[in-house]
């Protein structure tokens, strides 16, 4: 039922998109509907230019026919569509379970406007109640940052996907840090972006515009106060 709501607040993101838009596609099990179904779009006439947050989503991109640009050609994006791990009531994220979390921030950063699309499982009061905080980090300084978020509390550890450590598209290795749910999530995201090493964190404090949240009982739009 979770897949069935995550491609409904997909397919409701759509409303978004105008003709001759550069959108940004997110990447994940949610935003892969949007793309697919934006593909349908562009064979139907809609006319726009895509930057994709990972090489997942660049490829799915070109096998559904969406045209693929980028930050030399187009520097602002007028919307990005992108899933999360959580939302807050603020509409503050965690994102980067899937891995894109750096990429994903820098395109958030440049668009206008910043559509998360989930289904209701992905609310939460407080950020980090469930999910880790993934944390990109260059490999060399890898064990120094394990040490500095330890040393913050909670635990962290380097990913790990069939059995060796997960990459980055960026070719970074991703640190997922487990800690008690987080009081100001601005402040944190700002601290762990302080410590020598890490490219960027799975925090995504203010960026979101709007969030389209799809449950048993259809749709929310929620937006950023």
């Amino acid at each position: 039922m979770a897949d069935e709501f995550k491609r409904q607040a997909a397919l409701a993101a759509l409303d978004e998109v105008r003709d001759g838009m550069v959108v940004g596609l997110g990447t994940g099990s949610t935003a892969s509907y949007f793309i697919r179904e934006l593909g349908a779009r562009v064979s139907g006439g809609l006319k726009v230019a895509a930057i994709p947050t990972s090489e997942a989503s660049y490829q799915l991109a070109l096998e559904v026919g969406v045209p693929v640009t980028d930050f030399g050609i187009h520097p602002t994006i007028d919307v990005t569509v992108d899933g999360a791990d959580e939302v807050s009531p603020a509409l503050d994220l965690v994102k980067g379970l899937g891995g894109a979390l750096v990429r994903e921030k820098v395109v958030a950063k440049a668009s206008r406007r910043v559509v998360i699309v989930v289904d209701e499982s992905k609310l939460v009061e407080r950020l980090g109640t469930r999910a880790v905080i993934p944390i990109e980090v260059v490999p060399f300084a890898a064990d120094v940052v394990l040490r500095n978020l330890s040393a913050r509390g909670g635990t962290a550890q380097i990913r790990r996907k069939d059995g060796m450590p997960f990459f980055s598209d960026n070719r970074n290795v991703v640190i997922d840090w487990k800690r008690s749910p987080i009081e100001e999530p601005s402040s944190l995201e700002a601290e762990i972006k302080q410590i020598t090493g890490v490219v960027d964190s799975g925090l995504f404090c203010g960026i979101a515009t709007l969030a389209i949240v799809a449950g048993a009982h259809g749709f929310r739009r929620l937006e950023r106060r």
